[in-house]
């Protein structure tokens, strides 16, 4: 009988190397890069507000959280692109992108739908230089949903005969006739945007809410205060059409194709269509010809639509370029919802009040 009385000491393990100083921090960029990618992707997004085409729901210089899980986030149609980008590498005009391979889009699900008179962001759907997802975001008000039949009369919007309720900063254009002349602060203290305002023949042209049109009347050395009419051209306003009389304020009626929907083609129906079908619908062979619709060569007398649309307004009704011009948004073309305001910045504030702080966290309506 053999006794061991004493065990063999395992080998001492290797000592782990440690990480050099470039490598940690590597490692640590790289895991922040990619969960900023993935939260800005998946649950909210950053976005600025740079034109005044909300206003004044929303201001230049607003910065709003952008909700993708409400609607669902879409899958990346251009997954070739530098991290944390949009259209350029920051601060220069080089591409941020390849698209040499794009994806088909899906959309995971979200919590609710696109509802009337929600504030959405979405790539711009007329911009054909860019892939889908990379289009130049706007931002405005979801006034016709999928389905409906929408009349705007005397710039009231009408969904399915039934007035659709008014934002409650909605803007028009005014004429403000005066002897005097009106300075910047004059403009400046009532939120005025100065940058909007326009001279014009006797006094200014400015966008106003209709209350304050009617404050402005109100005072001594303004002999008057009316909308400024100024309807646009034949042809100007969606469909392009110079046979039919719309502009932006008496426009319609028009219906918003829906996913499943049967329309049938005509050479009256065809120019309300068409766009959609040739530009959104991913139909490769599609075409027109002679106020015709041919779908692999054979005319179509009808047509079933692949996704839904949705018909988008600014607040500033007459200082916006929306689908009054250039027609439906669709639905592969949606980003996200406009929740809450996180930063609002004055572009005519001063060192103390650069900060709009009483606009800071307010929720988008």
């Amino acid at each position: 009988m053999k006794f061991k009385l004493f065990k063999k000491k395992p080998a001492a393990a290797e000592t782990k190397k440690k990480k050099s100083f470039a490598r940690e921090w590597g490692d640590a960029i790289l895991f922040a890069v990619v969960a900023a990618s993935l939260i800005r992707w998946g649950t909210v997004e950053a976005y600025t507000i740079p034109t005044p085409s909300m206003e004044k729901s929303l201001l230049v210089g607003d910065y709003l959280f952008v909700s993708k899980l409400h609607y669902g986030p879409r899958t990346p149609i251009t997954p070739m692109q530098v991290p944390l980008t949009h259209q350029t590498i920051w601060g220069t005009n080089i591409p941020s992108y390849s698209d040499a391979i794009q994806l088909p889009s899906y959309r995971l699900p979200g919590f609710s739908d696109v509802e009337h008179n929600d504030v959405v962001v979405f790539n711009f759907p007329p911009e054909k230089h860019h892939p889908t997802d990379l289009r130049t975001n706007y931002i405005k008000r979801a006034v016709g949903l999928p389905g409906d039949s929408l009349m705007i009369r005397d710039r009231k919007v009408y969904i399915n005969g039934e007035p659709l309720a008014m934002p409650v900063q909605e803007q028009y254009k005014y004429y403000i006739k005066t002897d005097q002349r009106l300075s910047e602060k004059f403009f400046l203290k009532r939120n005025i945007r100065v940058h909007d305002v326009i001279l014009w023949d006797e006094g200014y042209v400015i966008d106003a809410t209709p209350e304050l049109a009617a404050q402005l009347k109100s005072l001594d050395f303004i002999k008057d205060v009316a909308l400024w009419e100024q309807t646009d051209a034949s042809g100007d306003v969606f469909p392009q059409s110079k046979s039919l009389d719309w502009d932006k304020d008496n426009f319609g009626p028009l219906y918003i194709p829906r996913k499943g929907a049967t329309v049938a083609i005509t050479p009256q129906s065809l120019p309300f269509y068409q766009k959609a079908i040739l530009a959104y619908e991913h139909q490769e062979d599609a075409a027109v010809r002679d106020g015709k619709l041919y779908i692999g060569g054979k005319e179509a007398k009808q047509y079933t639509f692949r996704q839904d649309y949705y018909f988008m307004m600014g607040d500033n009704r007459h200082n916006s370029l929306d689908s009054r011009y250039w027609g439906y948004v669709p639905e592969d073309h949606i980003v996200g919802k406009a929740v809450f305001i996180w930063m609002s910045s004055n572009e005519y504030g001063g060192f103390f009040d650069k900060i709009r702080w009483g606009r800071i966290l307010n929720t988008v309506e």
